[in-house]
């Protein structure tokens, strides 16, 4: 409640809310009568929905009985088509249930049937199984068999090999091993005009290893049938074969010359069957040195050497010295590829070989270099070879065109009063080389510096009754390969050499031939490489020849030409080597 402000009239105040009252009340009054008025005209719309209300329920039950009507032949209607259905179904049910009952009765049938297969089958493996077990058992005992036929089998080749050899000792046989290189690039026909078919015959292989002693080659010519020839020797080497299996069979030969005997290696075949590759290894062109680092494919030159100085440091210092000379046998002339002119520089020298009082075969003049080790060595060898005369053919792009003779003298210094074979008393010989080794070698040294006829090599001591030499040598014999002229493709000064090369080696296998036939003249000086070669192939040596043959049918006539020749080589019968002696030390007086 609002009480008067002070100063003003209390009258007028409240008339003036009271007149504020009354006009409220005129607005509520009007609002009245407007609320009055619309809800008078909502009762008449009210009524007037009510009367329309009443048509559509009316309408609305007359609907709803149509429909239950419509409803109750609907469902009449369905029921029936029901009951077909459901009949249908009946009559389909009673035929899948004969069928079925069929089909229960087959597989019943069948079951037991696959039953009595099951069973059967069962039975069979077990019977199976037995048998197995038996065969195992069976292949067992065959195995071992055959393992023990295996081993007494290896031990008689063995044996055999070993009697065969004893047998090609006591006849002087010559030792021949065959290696058979494999397909190279340039086996195709390149540089001849033939047809495709023979250039394909051409890349096929002719020449096989049928086992390590037999060679097998398939001789095959157009319109007729092919024929094999077999070959026998006594070792062979098939295309896959190392150079370290190679030397293998070679190394025991080399035991023989700290033994007393000489010892020669020689490989021969055809241009570009790979003799130079067996005896020296890789030689790449412009570089002729020996590597180290492909020591698994050296030659038997190199390897010969190492195992060679390998056997000297285990015998006593000082009672071996080992010399080298390198010559080559071109247009039948005879050239020493260590000797020196007047500045030191190595080029080779013309030398002839002669036929001493002896019959032994020399080369006055020839230039004999001491080595120490293999190293020496093998750089002497590389020196001689820088100078080697090669020539590029259709056949090969380096074909040697000279016979290389590389020659390895072991000299043995051993101490006694008496020559035997054998020394009796190992403490004896190691106490009287110790006593005489620095003697010795200041004598040699000494000798050595006033030497004016062959500087390079050692002096020849005389035999004293206290100190005996005896030498034995190897020779590494590496020939110029037999080749067709007209496959070759040479001509001029090439033409001359492959002339002179053909019949050099036709010459070596005149002097087998005489050999063999023992008659009382051997042509050895119809060719210097004969000549020069005399002490070897005559019998004052173990030989060995080393056959390269090439495997491709284009080379199929060289091929067959070389192992014929390597068939005569193993003829020949010389003789039983004869080995040098040996100085024995006498028993205390």
């Amino acid at each position: 409640m609002m009480w008067p402000r002070r100063g003003l009239d209390p009258g007028s105040v409240w008339a003036q809310r009271l007149r504020q009252l009354e006009q409220r009340l005129r607005t509520k009054e009007e609002r009245i009568v407007v609320l009055e008025t619309e809800n008078a005209v909502l009762h008449l719309k009210l009524a007037e929905y009510q009367g329309l209300a009443g048509g559509s329920t009316k309408e609305v039950l007359q609907l709803y009985a149509a429909h239950g009507q419509q409803m109750k032949l609907q469902k009449s209607s369905v029921v029936t088509q029901l009951h077909g259905a459901i009949k249908r179904l009946k009559q389909d049910l009673k035929s899948l249930h004969s069928f079925a009952l069929e089909l229960s009765k087959d597989f019943q049938r069948q079951s037991k049937t696959c039953l009595y297969q099951v069973l059967a089958a069962v039975h069979g493996i077990q019977l199976q199984n037995e048998a197995m077990r038996m065969f195992q058992i069976k292949a067992f005992d065959l195995e071992q068999s055959l393992q023990e036929v295996t081993e007494r089998y290896e031990k008689e080749k063995q044996k055999r090999k070993a009697l065969h050899n004893s047998l090609v000792e006591l006849r002087g046989n010559i030792r021949v091993h065959c290696r058979i290189r494999p397909l190279l690039p340039f086996d195709d026909a390149a540089g001849h005009s033939v047809s495709q078919d023979r250039q394909r015959n051409f890349s096929e292989k002719a020449a096989y290893a049928a086992d390590d002693e037999t060679v097998l080659v398939k001789c095959s010519r157009p319109g007729h049938a092919s024929v094999n020839k077999t070959f026998q020797f006594e070792r062979v080497y098939n295309d896959l074969e190392s150079q370290d299996a190679v030397f293998a069979d070679v190394a025991p030969l080399l035991t023989s010359l700290l033994d007393g005997y000489n010892v020669c290696i020689m490989a021969y075949g055809q241009t570009g069957s790979g003799k130079t590759y067996t005896m020296l290894g890789p030689q790449l062109e412009g570089n002729l040195a020996f590597s180290i680092e492909e020591e698994s494919e050296l030659g038997i030159i190199p390897r010969a050497t190492q195992e060679v100085f390998r056997l000297i440091s285990e015998k006593p210092q000082g009672s071996y010295w080992v010399e080298v000379s390198v010559v080559e046998v071109y247009n039948n002339e005879i050239f020493d590829l260590l000797a020196k002119d007047s500045y030191g520089k190595a080029f080779g020298i013309k030398r002839d070989v002669v036929t001493t009082r002896e019959g032994k075969s020399d080369v006055p003049l020839l230039t004999h270099e001491t080595v120490k080790n293999a190293s020496e060595f093998l750089h002497l060898v590389n020196k001689g070879l820088q100078l080697r005369v090669t020539h590029p053919t259709l056949v090969h792009a380096h074909s040697s065109r000279s016979h290389l003779v590389v020659t390895l003298t072991i000299t043995t210094v051993v101490f006694g009063d008496n020559f035997g074979t054998l020394w009796e008393d190992e403490q004896t010989s190691q106490r009287l080389t110790k006593e005489s080794s620095c003697t010795f070698l200041q004598r040699m040294r000494d000798n050595k510096s006033t030497s004016s006829s062959r500087p390079s090599s050692p002096v020849q001591f005389e035999a004293t009754e206290k100190m005996k030499q005896v030498k034995t040598r190897l020779q590494l014999v590496d020939l110029a390969g037999s080749e067709c002229v007209g496959m070759s493709g040479v001509t001029g000064a090439a033409l001359r050499e492959t002339s002179f090369i053909n019949r050099s080696l036709s010459a070596l296998a005149d002097v087998l031939g005489a050999i063999a036939e023992q008659r009382a003249h051997v042509p050895y000086r119809n060719s210097k490489l004969t000549h020069l070669l005399q002490d070897s192939v005559g019998g004052d040596a173990k030989l060995l020849v080393m056959l390269c043959i090439s495997p491709g049918q284009k080379y199929l006539t060289e091929s067959m030409q070389s192992l014929g020749f390597g068939t005569r080589a193993r003829q020949v019968q010389r003789g039983q080597v004869k080995k040098k002696n040996f100085p024995l030390p006498s028993k205390a007086k």
